[in-house]
C-alpha cells in the first residue's frame, strides 16, 4: 500500500487543478480515477466558456472564484500549452423586460468585481454579431468571457501535475475509506489500497457517495443532463462570440458559441435526472435546434457533425461546497462544482492548496516544479521549417492519420507516451482531435487503433474506444 500525503479523488478539471496546484509545494500526492482514463465525467461534455462573472450572486463562492479564476484562466492555459480565447460575450434581450434584466446583471456583476461590462443597443450588437436575429433589441456586453477547450484543460493539468512527481491511478473506483488515527485508507473492491494524511474530494456526481464512505453524510448532490450540438468548423464564422439568452428563473438556457477549435457549439438544455447516462434524445435535440435558431435564424443546421450530451452536478446548497469536513477531520470537499465551475477551476485549486491543505501542512514550495507543458498537439503550429526538421528527425510527424483535423502519427504516438498516457481511442481523440473532424473518425479510427495495440503491445481485440465494454474487434475476427 503506497502512501501519499494528500490524496484527490476525482479526475476532472476541479481534481486536476487541484493536484497540479498541490505539485508547488513538497507534498507527496496522487490521484483516484474510476474511470480508465481522467475527463470521462461532466469536465468532458462541457461547453468551454470561460463566464465573466455577472451571473452568480454576490457573496456566494460561485461569484468569488469565478471572477478570480477568469483572471487567472487564459494566462493558466497558455502555460499549459491549452487552446483559449478572451472573445467576450453577450447576453441578448429580446424585449424591454428582458432588457431591464440586462441592466440588474451589470450591476451585479460590478459589485461582483466584473470590469468593463456594458448594455449595448441592437445596433451595436449587430455590428458585432451579423447573424443575430433582428428581434433582439440589446444586449449585455462582457469583453472579458472567452472560451478554452475543458477536456485538453483537464488532460493538460494532469499531465502537468505529474510531469512534477504526482502519481495517477486510473480504473480505481473507491469502494472503502477507512480512517485510522490521522490516516484514510482508500481501497477498491479488488483489494487495491492507497493511503494519505488528506482525502480532497473531487468526485462530480459520486461527491455525495464519498463522504457517505468516509463518514460525512451532509452532502446532498443532485444531477441534470445537458445535450448539445456540434456543428463543422466550415460554420465558424456564424458567431465569434458566445450568446446567451436572458436567463430566467429556469437557468441560462441555450447558447451559441464558437469553440477555439473554430466549430459552433450549440446547447446546453437542462434536465432533470436520476440516470448517469448520457444518450441524447430528439424532444432535447429539437429544442436545441428551436432557441439557436431564435438567436440565430440562419444557423446552418445541415452542417452538424455530431451530438453528445453530459450530466452535471449540483448541490441543494445552490452553491460550490469547498470546504473541509465538519464530520471528518483531514477529509477536504470540493463538490456542487457547476457553472461556471470550469472558469473557476484554478482559483478554486489554488484555495484549497493554499488554505485548507495549509492548515495541515508547512507548505513547503517545490524548487523543481515547472508549469510548463507542450500540447499533445502541436505540429500545425510549427513553421515548415521546423516541420521539416522534425520530420527529418522522426518520419511519423510526415505522416497524416487524421485527415479531417490534419492529426499527424507523431502526435498520435506523443499521446500515447505522455502523460496522462492515452490508452483507448476516445483518449487519443481529445488529446489530439483526431475524430473529431466532419467524418468523425471514420477514416482514422482503424490507424489509430492499430497505433494503440502496437505501443501498448496489446492485441488488437484488447483495444477499446472508451474503456472496459467498449471493444472494437471481436475475439472472432482476430
Amino acid at each position: 500500500m503506497q502512501i501519499f500525503d494528500v490524496i484527490v479523488i476525482g479526475g476532472g478539471v476541479i481534481g486536476g487543478t487541484v493536484l497540479r496546484e498541490l505539485t508547488k509545494y513538497r507534498l507527496n500526492v496522487c490521484l483516484l480515477e474510476k474511470e480508465g482514463d481522467v475527463c470521462m465525467g461532466q469536465s468532458r461534455a462541457n461547453s468551454g466558456i470561460v463566464h465573466a462573472g455577472y451571473d452568480a450572486a454576490e457573496g456566494t463562492l460561485k461569484a468569488k472564484f469565478n471572477v478570480a479564476g477568469n483572471k487567472m484562466m487564459f494566462s493558466y492555459a497558455r502555460e499549459l500549452g491549452v487552446k483559449c480565447e478572451q472573445n467576450g460575450s453577450f447576453v441578448v434581450a429580446f424585449s424591454q423586460e428582458e432588457l431591464q434584466t440586462l441592466y440588474a446583471l451589470k450591476e451585479r456583476g460590478e459589485r461582483n468585481g466584473v470590469p468593463f461590462l456594458e448594455v449595448v443597443g441592437a445596433e451595436k450588437l449587430r455590428k458585432y454579431e451579423p447573424n443575430v436575429s433582428s428581434r433582439a433589441v440589446g444586449a449585455l456586453y462582457a469583453p472579458t468571457g472567452g472560451t478554452v477547450c475543458p477536456y485538453e484543460l483537464t488532460i493538460a493539468a494532469i499531465g502537468n501535475a505529474m510531469d512534477n512527481g504526482a502519481q495517477l491511478f486510473c480504473d480505481f473506483e473507491v469502494h472503502a475509506i477507512e480512517k485510522n488515527g490521522d490516516r484514510f485508507r482508500v481501497a477498491t473492491r479488488d483489494g487495491r489500497e492507497v493511503a494519505g494524511k488528506l482525502l480532497i474530494n473531487c468526485a462530480g456526481l459520486a461527491a455525495g457517495a464519498i463522504a457517505n464512505l468516509a463518514g460525512d453524510p451532509s452532502l446532498h448532490i443532485g444531477a441534470r443532463k445537458g445535450e448539445y450540438l456540434l456543428l463543422d468548423r466550415e460554420s465558424g464564422n456564424l458567431v465569434s462570440r458566445t450568446l446567451f439568452f436572458t436567463p430566467t428563473k429556469a437557468g441560462k438556457g441555450i447558447l451559441v458559441s464558437r469553440t477555439v477549435d473554430g466549430n459552433i457549439i450549440l446547447g446546453p438544455t437542462a434536465e432533470e435526472t436520476q440516470s448517469r447516462l448520457t444518450e441524447t434524445s430528439a424532444e432535447g435535440l429539437s429544442a436545441i435546434m428551436r432557441k439557436a435558431q431564435e438567436m440565430c435564424p440562419d444557423v446552418p443546421l445541415y452542417n452538424t457533425i455530431t451530438s453528445f450530451a453530459g450530466v452535471r452536478a449540483y448541490s441543494d446548497r445552490h452553491d460550490f461546497i469547498i470546504e473541509e469536513s465538519k464530520a471528518v477531520n483531514g477529509l477536504i470537499h470540493c463538490a456542487g462544482i457547476e457553472s461556471p465551475g470550469l472558469t473557476s477551476a484554478p482559483a478554486i485549486a489554488q484555495y484549497v492548496a493554499e488554505t485548507l491543505v495549509g492548515k495541515h501542512f508547512a507548505l513547503e514550495k517545490n524548487a523543481s516544479f515547472c508549469g510548463a507543458r507542450k500540447s499533445d498537439r502541436f505540429f500545425a503550429e510549427l513553421s515548415v521549417e521546423e516541420k521539416n526538421k522534425l520530420i527529418a528527425r522522426d518520419p511519423a510527424f510526415g505522416k497524416i492519420v487524421c485527415r479531417c483535423e490534419q492529426v499527424t502519427e507523431g502526435e498520435i504516438l506523443h499521446a500515447i507516451k505522455s502523460n496522462p498516457p492515452a490508452r483507448n481511442i476516445d483518449a487519443v481523440k481529445r488529446r489530439t482531435r483526431s475524430g473529431m473532424g466532419r467524418c468523425q473518425g471514420g477514416f482514422c479510427q482503424p490507424h489509430i487503433a492499430e497505433l494503440i495495440a502496437r505501443e501498448l503491445d496489446i492485441p488488437l481485440d484488447e483495444v477499446t474506444k472508451s474503456g472496459r465494454g467498449s471493444n472494437l474487434v471481436a475475439e472472432a475476427c482476430k
